[in-house]
Protein backbone atom coordinates (compact mmCIF):
# COMPACT_ATOMS: atom_id res chain seq x y z
CA UNK A 1 0.00 0.00 0.00
CA UNK A 2 1.02 3.60 -0.92
CA UNK A 3 1.48 6.10 1.85
CA UNK A 4 1.73 9.22 -0.67
CA UNK A 5 0.41 9.67 -4.10
CA UNK A 6 2.31 9.71 -7.39
CA UNK A 7 2.37 13.60 -8.88
CA UNK A 8 0.48 12.00 -11.79
CA UNK A 9 -2.30 11.34 -9.25
CA UNK A 10 -4.64 14.05 -7.91
CA UNK A 11 -3.60 15.52 -4.65
CA UNK A 12 -4.95 13.60 -1.38
CA UNK A 13 -7.80 15.80 0.14
CA UNK A 14 -6.91 17.88 3.35
CA UNK A 15 -8.18 15.52 5.50
CA UNK A 16 -5.78 12.63 4.61
CA UNK A 17 -2.93 14.80 4.96
CA UNK A 18 -3.84 15.96 8.37
CA UNK A 19 -3.70 12.67 9.19
CA UNK A 20 -0.08 12.07 7.69
CA UNK A 21 1.62 15.12 9.54
CA UNK A 22 -0.74 13.98 13.18
CA UNK A 23 1.74 10.23 11.94
CA UNK A 24 4.67 12.26 11.29
CA UNK A 25 4.93 14.27 14.39
CA UNK A 26 4.04 11.42 16.65
CA UNK A 27 6.63 9.29 14.92
CA UNK A 28 9.17 12.15 15.41
CA UNK A 29 8.24 12.94 19.04
CA UNK A 30 8.28 8.82 19.96
CA UNK A 31 12.08 8.83 18.52
CA UNK A 32 12.89 11.94 20.50
CA UNK A 33 11.41 10.18 23.58
CA UNK A 34 13.31 7.11 23.49
CA UNK A 35 16.28 8.86 22.73
CA UNK A 36 15.81 11.17 25.21
CA UNK A 37 15.52 8.20 28.19
CA UNK A 38 18.63 6.43 26.77
CA UNK A 39 20.34 9.56 27.19
CA UNK A 40 18.73 10.36 30.77
CA UNK A 41 19.44 6.71 31.71
CA UNK A 42 23.03 6.36 30.40
CA UNK A 43 23.64 9.80 32.27
CA UNK A 44 22.34 8.67 35.27
CA UNK A 45 23.51 5.59 35.60
CA UNK A 46 27.21 5.92 33.96
CA UNK A 47 27.51 9.16 35.05
CA UNK A 48 26.40 9.21 38.47
CA UNK A 49 24.49 12.15 37.88
CA UNK A 50 21.13 13.26 39.71
CA UNK A 51 18.09 12.78 37.90
CA UNK A 52 17.28 16.33 37.14
CA UNK A 53 20.88 16.63 36.23
CA UNK A 54 20.77 13.73 33.36
CA UNK A 55 17.65 15.06 32.16
CA UNK A 56 19.11 18.39 31.88
CA UNK A 57 22.18 16.85 29.83
CA UNK A 58 20.94 14.47 27.91
CA UNK A 59 18.68 17.24 26.62
CA UNK A 60 21.38 20.01 25.75
CA UNK A 61 23.05 16.78 23.65
CA UNK A 62 19.62 16.02 22.03
CA UNK A 63 18.91 19.66 21.09
CA UNK A 64 22.10 20.02 19.80
CA UNK A 65 23.54 22.82 22.57
CA UNK A 66 26.24 20.96 23.75
CA UNK A 67 27.56 19.50 27.12
CA UNK A 68 26.46 21.16 30.70
CA UNK A 69 28.24 18.72 33.32
CA UNK A 70 32.18 17.98 33.55
CA UNK A 71 32.13 13.70 32.81
CA UNK A 72 34.61 12.34 35.11
CA UNK A 73 35.30 8.80 34.43
CA UNK A 74 36.18 7.36 30.91
CA UNK A 75 33.06 4.78 30.77
CA UNK A 76 30.47 8.38 30.85
CA UNK A 77 32.94 9.91 28.06
CA UNK A 78 32.67 7.43 25.94
CA UNK A 79 28.66 7.09 26.36
CA UNK A 80 28.74 10.89 25.88
CA UNK A 81 30.91 10.90 22.29
CA UNK A 82 28.56 8.09 21.16
CA UNK A 83 25.19 9.66 22.29
CA UNK A 84 26.27 13.02 20.78
CA UNK A 85 27.23 11.43 17.46
CA UNK A 86 24.07 9.36 18.21
CA UNK A 87 22.01 12.18 19.02
CA UNK A 88 22.76 14.54 15.82
CA UNK A 89 21.82 11.66 13.77
CA UNK A 90 18.03 11.41 15.74
CA UNK A 91 17.54 15.33 15.74
CA UNK A 92 18.02 15.56 11.95
CA UNK A 93 15.69 12.11 11.27
CA UNK A 94 13.26 13.26 13.57
CA UNK A 95 13.29 16.53 11.28
CA UNK A 96 12.80 15.02 8.11
CA UNK A 97 10.37 12.31 9.71
CA UNK A 98 8.07 14.87 10.64
CA UNK A 99 8.82 17.76 7.51
CA UNK A 100 8.10 14.74 5.07
CA UNK A 101 4.24 15.38 4.46
CA UNK A 102 4.60 18.75 4.15
CA UNK A 103 7.58 18.77 1.48
CA UNK A 104 5.49 16.15 -0.36
CA UNK A 105 2.58 18.38 -0.37
CA UNK A 106 4.47 21.33 -1.52
CA UNK A 107 6.24 19.31 -4.25
CA UNK A 108 3.00 17.43 -5.21
CA UNK A 109 1.10 21.27 -5.34
CA UNK A 110 3.81 22.30 -7.89
CA UNK A 111 4.41 19.73 -10.33
CA UNK A 112 0.54 18.42 -10.56
CA UNK A 113 -0.79 18.25 -13.55
CA UNK A 114 -4.21 18.40 -11.70
CA UNK A 115 -6.14 21.34 -9.73
CA UNK A 116 -6.29 20.63 -5.96
CA UNK A 117 -9.80 20.19 -5.51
Amino acid sequence: MRKYEKFSDAMAPHKVWLGRVGRSFALAVALLGISLFIGVAGYHWLGDLPWVDAILEASMILGGMGPVATMKSDTVKLFASFYALFSGFILLSSFGIFTAPWLHRLLHYFHSDTPEK
